[in-house]
């Protein structure tokens, strides 16, 4: 199969105020990686006069363009790397953990958790080069000892299937880190994961609900919730103490 090598040039349009925006242009398209569509143009956010009026604004143009330069030979460069299998030794540096941050605040809270168990796992600080299949194997085996992060004083273990569905998020955020290619190889291939144990549930026989709604219940929600059977995973006894709570 033949590579592609995609060209980047260094665009230039109107701006307003007599001024002119530069943006680097790709061909054939690339794929950003934080929306996942392709796309032809980069803006770099620099704007220069269009025709500069004094020895001052010719500087500004000056170093605002070689700045602009720089930037498109380090996509180039990137793009280069990516597309002929070479180690992006720019990608290796980036910060993880910033990018795990950003992702777990679009998510939910559990994507939070883990975050919060990782940066504690890895001391604060872990770049994309960190990110091997062995330093994965290790944040397995601490999800399965670590405690609960919301209560640190009374070091409550976190449940075999709390581990498990965390496991499954960080291995989430790995894939996601692959298809952006700010990693070059699938991690996840190498990794085990946390087998589920199955949550035996007691319910109330029909007698017990019987009897449950004939008792005094000084919580009104209770008694209304027991009528309708929604106590599927408390005991018998559990739910009759809980007048006295």
């Amino acid at each position: 199969m033949t590579n592609t090598c995609t060209k980047v040039f260094l665009r230039r349009r109107p701006y307003v105020g007599g001024k002119v925006s530069l943006y680097l242009d790709y061909y054939p398209a690339i794929r950003n990686p934080h929306t996942n569509k392709m796309t032809r143009r980069e803006t770099l956010g620099i704007v220069i006069y269009a025709e500069p009026a004094n020895e001052m604004q010719r500087r500004f143009n000056q170093e605002m363009e070689e700045k602009a330069e720089a930037i498109r030979c380090i996509r180039y460069q990137s793009l280069i790397n990516e597309q002929f299998g070479f180690l992006d030794k720019a990608k290796q540096k980036m910060d993880f953990l910033s990018y795990f941050e950003k992702k777990a605040k679009s998510k939910y809270d559990k994507w939070i958790c883990v975050y919060l168990h990782f940066k504690k796992f890895c001391g604060g600080s872990c770049t994309f080069g960190d990110v091997t299949a062995s330093l994965c194997e290790d944040f397995r085996e601490y999800l399965l000892y670590a405690h609960n992060l919301r209560h640190p004083d009374k070091k409550i273990p976190l449940s075999n299937n709390s581990a498990a569905g965390y496991w499954s998020t960080f291995r989430c955020l790995l894939k996601m880190a692959y298809k952006e290619k700010y990693i070059t190889e699938n991690v996840n291939d190498f990794l085990e994961g946390i087998k589920w144990q199955e949550v035996k549930k007691e319910y109330l026989t029909l007698d017990e609900m019987k009897i449950l709604d004939a008792t005094e219940c000084e919580v009104p929600v209770l008694k209304r919730a027991s009528m309708f059977g929604l106590f599927t995973g408390l005991r018998f006894s559990d739910l009759l103490q809980l007048r006295w709570e």
